[in-house]
C-alpha cells in the first residue's frame, strides 16, 4: 500500500485530488466503493461483486462535505464500512 494514503485500509487520494473533481473507484476483497465528488461535497458509493458501479445494485450510498473534516469522516465511513462487512 502506498505511504501516501489518506487510508489506513484503502490505497485512496489525498483531499486535494477528489476537491480538484477527480472520481475515484477501488476495491478490496469484494468491497468496491466510487467517490465522486463535486463542488463542495463527494459522494461514497459501495457495493459487492464484479460489476462496475453502473452496472451493480449500489447498496449504501453517503455523502460528506469536502473540506479537512468532512474527508476524515468520509474515510472513517468507509474503513468502518468495510470492517464491519468482513
Amino acid at each position: 500500500m502506498s505511504t501516501t494514503s489518506a487510508s489506513e485500509i484503502f490505497d485512496l487520494r489525498n483531499l486535494y485530488y477528489y476537491q480538484c473533481g477527480n472520481i475515484f473507484t477501488g476495491s478490496l476483497n469484494g468491497f468496491n466503493y466510487k467517490i465522486i465528488p463535486e463542488k463542495e461535497a463527494a459522494t461514497v458509493q459501495i457495493w459487492h461483486g464484479n460489476l462496475c458501479s453502473e452496472l451493480a445494485e449500489i447498496e449504501q450510498e453517503k455523502t460528506f462535505k469536502l473540506d479537512d473534516e468532512g474527508f476524515r469522516e468520509l474515510v472513517n465511513w468507509l474503513e468502518n464500512e468495510y470492517e464491519k462487512q468482513k
